[in-house]
């Protein structure tokens, strides 16, 4: 299947859950899921489930305030399943410096924070579009 499905977004202080605003990585999982769910839509026509991960690497930190772009394409289409190939990266930091909170830098390039694969499945009941 062609096509990819992206989220950018900002990460908020609240999402920071240990010391030094540090984001607990299983918020990439989650956006990670809500690429999956658009990805099944636009296949399927129905938002699937989401079976299992084959891998996970969290590769770098995330801290509130940074910019996340999230990246989601399926590499294999079975009967039922589908495989995903996802990936996160850090486009904007936030400033760490307590002396200067406002400032920001672009990254170029993109930090990578979290890579990962896994497979959804869509009832054949619920597929709506031919794969």
């Amino acid at each position: 299947m062609d096509g990819e499905v992206v989220i950018r977004l900002r990460i908020s202080a609240h999402e920071a859950h240990y010391g030094g605003d540090l984001v607990d990585g299983a918020r990439m999982l989650g956006l990670f899921g809500d690429v999956a769910t658009e990805l099944l839509i636009r296949l399927d026509g129905d938002e699937g489930l989401f079976r299992a991960y084959d891998s996970v690497e969290f590769l770098a930190p995330v801290f509130a305030g940074d910019y996340i772009e999230a990246r989601g394409r399926i590499v294999e289409v079975g009967r039922t399943s589908r495989k995903m190939s996802f990936t996160a990266t850090k486009v904007i930091a936030a400033s760490r410096d307590p002396a200067d909170p406002s400032r920001a830098d672009v990254l170029d390039p993109p930090l990578v924070v979290c890579r990962a694969s896994g497979t959804c499945v869509t009832p054949l009941a619920l597929q709506r579009r031919s794969v």
